[in-house]
């Protein structure tokens, strides 16, 4: 039997959307739990970073993507492959500084706030989708990128975009120079 076309595209949509309920069903859960959103956010990027450990694993047998170059290859990738494998968005990609270790993702859509109004007035400090910063860290430390990954501005607090900061703590030429030595 032949499968019918566009059910693979039903299925995947059906599983993004279960996870978006699903993790709005943790954050509500962790709201309950944690008074402070300063726990509730660092126990995000915890378990977003064990997700992202184990995640590089599946997204480099899945896009058979070529070594980055470059720290702006390596943003590129994360926002143009990783985003749209597995959120099925493509946020912009900006370099922060000349020295070329910060960007900025931009996403004018995230998925993750799809069901999401806005977030309760006593949690003007819950970064709700702080998984996303500990998936990020957690997949580059895998492969040898220290960064630092941040949220700099979310729709759901007012912004006009959602903007993830990543900053590579180590310059290129310092991982060029270990290796040769």
């Amino acid at each position: 039997m032949s499968r019918p076309p566009g059910r693979k595209q039903e299925n995947h949509k059906i599983s993004r959307e279960l996870f978006v309920l699903t993790y709005g069903a943790l954050v509500a859960q962790l709201c309950k739990d944690y008074e402070k959103d300063e726990d509730v956010n660092t126990f995000l990027d915890r378990m977003g970073y064990g997700i992202g450990v184990r995640l590089i694993d599946d997204f480099l047998a899945r896009s058979a993507v070529k070594k980055c170059r470059s720290y702006s290859e390596t943003a590129d990738m994360i926002a143009q492959v990783a985003f749209k494998m597995y959120l099925g968005v493509t946020p912009s990609v900006s370099c922060s500084n000349t020295a070329g270790n910060e960007f900025s993702l931009i996403l004018d859509k995230n998925p993750l706030v799809d069901f999401v109004e806005e977030l309760p007035a006593e949690r003007t400090s819950l970064c709700y989708c702080n998984l996303l910063c500990g998936v990020i860290r957690g997949a580059l430390e895998m492969v040898h990128l220290a960064a630092e990954v941040t949220f700099l501005q979310d729709r759901l607090k007012g912004d006009a975009v959602t903007e993830i900061g990543i900053t590579f703590l180590r310059k290129a030429e310092d991982r060029k120079h270990k290796r040769n030595k």
